[in-house]
This record gives structure tokens, C-alpha cells and sequence, in this order.
């Protein structure tokens, strides 16, 4: 096994088992397991892994790699601590607009990525606002029930009527 295989299999064990805040505590890590590596190579091995960035309650931000988004065990907790802050949902044409939380969008773009759906040809992720552009002919009030894979709660999150919930005098849909 190659010294970079080795590390990116250290780095995706520890970002799964720990709550890893930082590149800075990662080398801390990687160091009590005697893996050496540059602050610069460990960022290109978490860009390699794709791993995101996700609010956390005790850390701030803590790392999370895409894989665990769908991993079954973890599901309950990540996904719906993930989804549960998607804060409203609005369409333009065959575009879904996914309003979360600061710091969430990006985990639930990931989600959506990761299921692959056939309707959806991609994702666009900012800080809090995820675009899922739709494939022509799909409308977007026929495919968000395909959203229960990845919150079971998504049909309590929109109206099937396509009717815009009113609050603080702006008109979306809010959760």
C-alpha cells in the first residue's frame, strides 16, 4: 500500500470516528498515528476526499465525508441533522430552491449529489441555498417526493398544492 493510500484510508477512518474541526487538529492526529504530512498535502487529501465542512453544536464546523451522508448506521443522525435545517423550499421553472441554515447548504447539495437522480442534472451549493436544476419536463412539485430518501419528512416541508406560505411578509415557503 502506498504511502498516500495509507493516509487518505488514516484521514476518512478519522474524519468517521472523530469530530474533526480543523486541518491543524487532522496533522495532530495523523502525527499520533505516525503518518507525516504538510498542512498543504493534507488540504489536496481532504479536496481528494471531497470532504465538507458542517455546522456542529459543540465544535463550530466539523469535517464530514460524502460517503457518510448515505451511510446507513449513521443516517438518522447525519441526515437529519443535515436536512432538518433546510429552512424553505421555492421553485422557478425546473429549478428547486433549497433555503437552509448558514453553513448547510453544502451537505444537502452533497445529499442530493450522492443519490443520483436521473430527474436531477446537478446541484449548485453556496452557504445557505442549494439550486437543483431539473431535467427538461420534470416539474418540481412532481419530483419532491422523490426528496424522501433523503429526509423521510420532506412531504411535511412543502405544500403538494404548490401554494406559498406567507411569513414575516415575504412569500416562500418556509419550514
Amino acid at each position: 500500500m502506498s504511502k498516500k493510500t495509507e493516509r487518505l484510508d488514516v484521514i476518512r477512518n478519522l474524519i468517521n470516528s472523530e469530530q474533526i474541526s480543523s486541518q491543524e487538529e487532522l496533522l495532530a492526529w495523523l502525527k499520533k498515528v505516525d503518518i507525516d504530512a504538510t498542512q498543504s498535502t493534507l488540504s489536496r487529501d481532504i479536496k481528494e476526499l471531497r470532504a465538507i465542512k458542517v455546522p456542529d453544536p459543540e465544535k463550530g464546523y466539523v469535517y464530514l465525508l460524502p460517503e457518510s451522508l448515505q451511510d446507513k448506521p449513521q443516517q438518522g443522525k447525519v441526515t437529519s441533522s443535515v436536512t432538518d435545517n433546510i429552512r424553505y423550499i421555492d421553485f422557478s421553472g425546473s429549478t428547486i430552491v433549497l433555503r437552509t441554515k448558514a453553513g448547510y447548504a453544502k451537505a444537502i447539495g452533497v445529499m442530493i449529489d450522492n443519490e443520483d437522480y436521473d430527474e436531477v442534472l446537478g446541484t449548485l451549493s453556496g452557504d445557505d441555498t442549494v439550486f437543483v436544476l431539473l431535467a427538461e419536463g420534470v416539474q418540481p412539485l412532481d419530483f419532491l417526493p422523490c426528496f424522501d430518501s433523503i429526509n423521510p419528512n420532506i412531504k411535511n416541508l412543502y405544500s403538494p398544492e404548490g401554494h406559498k406560505t406567507v411569513r414575516n411578509d415575504t412569500k416562500r415557503r418556509y419550514f
